[in-house]
């Protein structure tokens, strides 16, 4: 192998570590907004991380999705004006 092709190698596979090393971080990141929304939002606003995968996709971005239409659906569960119990 030529030294540019070397190069080449070695900037490449420098670039997956960073990437991989981004991506853990991203997904650290998106694990610990997951937990908040599971310990204060209400029960079924947001799908496990199981179904994520199938409903939007295996990127942290899908993830990122499922947690900001929780956010969304928890707020307008919150700020939805309630029905008026009848007066007898």
């Amino acid at each position: 192998m030529g030294e540019p092709e070397r190069d080449f190698s070695e900037k490449l596979r420098e670039r997956i570590r960073e990437s991989a090393s981004n991506d853990r971080g991203e997904r650290a990141g998106l694990q610990l907004v997951r937990m908040a929304i599971e310990m204060t939002c209400p029960a079924a606003v947001l799908p496990s991380e199981e179904a994520v995968l199938g409903l939007y996709g295996p990127e942290p971005v899908h993830e990122g999705e499922a947690l900001a239409k929780a956010i969304i659906e928890t707020v307008d569960r919150l700020t939805r004006p309630t029905e008026a119990t009848p007066r007898h």
